[in-house]
């Protein structure tokens, strides 16, 4: 089982270490969507399916784009106290509770308790341009003015439903309308269901704007967090990005005893975060309770004349408050505080001995940057 283990540990880390950027083979390189649908799948905001396809043109339910939003706005991670009831769906449905946040932030309403939601129904462009407006604050226009700049570009534009026309119009402002580019003539196609690349370029486009201006809610929610906890020095802090550098020193707490001479070299071991990693200026980096893994790199128990005890530790992954498993990889030996004439006496009459206890530090050094948005707490891979 401990060699299982091992194997298992050792796949993971190859796989979060090797893997290139995620490409599907019925999106080239050039094809018009490539970069947002390459992004936005590198993020976990959409994903492919099981055959390892894309399908650009395939239609996007309701339901999955309330969970795409959300993601893509870093949302997923936050509670709803006050859930919104609909008669077709119940805490049961898989995208519940994204369905909520998407509710919570505003970017769709819900005139009265049990309406229909229509999650399996396909969402359609308006709803995914208004969904994206929805997200930002922006400048009270009429639906005059609306009309005027829609008018000027498309070829349907009287003929779009009136409730969509301002959010149509503060879309096309904003440049977030998206067109393929081999329509042989601009058109909104309000009720067309949205495509799987209209939808990445879509929230793409949403992402890029609710970083500069967020609705309310999104705003306070986007906001970097902060805290008390280990200061980590050297911590770089750029815009809403914050970065721990190789050579850094953290501490970490075992969840498990080991020693010198009762542990083994490359036996597994977990470990949490003690307290959050904070910048100097007190954002949260890491927080407290994440979890870690790696293996005892080097285990020698101490023997007189020879050697005092080697504990060597590696470690591998983390997993954070997100459920975001990814790499953070970082050495700390155990040494005990001793003079040189110490480490002597010890090394020739006895060998010392290491060992940290249940619940024990061990300050680790990082080997490879560590880059977080401090807004949500997600490491960039």
């Amino acid at each position: 089982m401990k060699n299982l283990l091992k194997m298992l540990l050792g796949a993971a880390v190859l796989v979060l270490t090797s893997v290139p950027a995620l490409a599907f083979p019925d999106v080239s390189d050039d094809y018009w969507a490539a970069p947002q649908i390459k992004l936005l799948s590198e993020q976990g905001v959409i994903v492919g399916y099981p055959d390892g396809t894309f399908k650009p043109d395939a239609d996007v339910t309701r339901a999955e784009f309330a969970a795409m939003a959300i993601r893509a706005l870093g949302q997923q991670h936050i509670k709803v106290a006050q859930p919104v009831h609909f008669s077709d769906i119940d805490e049961t449905h898989w995208a519940y509770e994204d369905i909520q946040k998407a509710l919570y932030f505003d970017l769709i309403s819900c005139e009265k308790s049990g309406e229909l939601f229509r999650p399996d129904d396909s969402v359609s462009r308006a709803e995914s341009l208004t969904v994206a407006v929805n997200a930002l604050t922006t400048e009270t226009i009429s639906q005059a003015k609306a009309k005027e700049v829609l008018e000027k570009i498309y070829i349907d534009a009287n003929s779009i439903p009136e409730w969509f026309i301002i959010p149509a119009g503060k879309a096309e402002i904003l440049g977030m309308v998206v067109v393929a580019p081999s329509a042989s003539k601009a058109a909104l196609e309000a009720e067309r269901p949205a495509t799987r690349a209209e939808v990445a370029a879509i929230l793409y486009n949403m992402m890029e704007q609710a970083k500069l201006n967020p609705n309310a809610k999104l705003a306070e929610a986007m906001r970097k967090k902060t805290g008390d906890g280990f200061v980590v020095e050297n911590a770089i802090v750029q815009g809403s990005v914050g970065t721990i550098p190789a050579g850094a020193i953290v501490p970490i707490r075992l969840n498990s005893y080991i020693s010198t001479k009762s542990s083994e070299g490359g036996a597994l071991y977990t470990a949490t975060v003690p307290q959050n990693y904070i910048t100097k200026e007190k954002f949260i980096l890491v927080r407290e309770g994440a979890a870690l893994k790696g293996q005892l790199l080097d285990v020698r128990p101490g023997k007189y004349f020879v050697r005092n005890g080697v504990l060597v530790l590696e470690n591998s992954l983390i997993t954070t408050e997100n459920d975001q498993t990814t790499r953070f990889t970082a050495t700390g030996e155990i040494k005990k505080d001793r003079n040189w004439w110490m480490k002597f006496v010890r090394w020739a009459f006895k060998g010392e001995q290491l060992e940290v206890e249940a619940s024990g530090i061990v300050n680790m050094k990082l080997l490879q940057p560590l880059k977080i948005d401090l807004t949500n707490g997600w490491i960039y891979e």
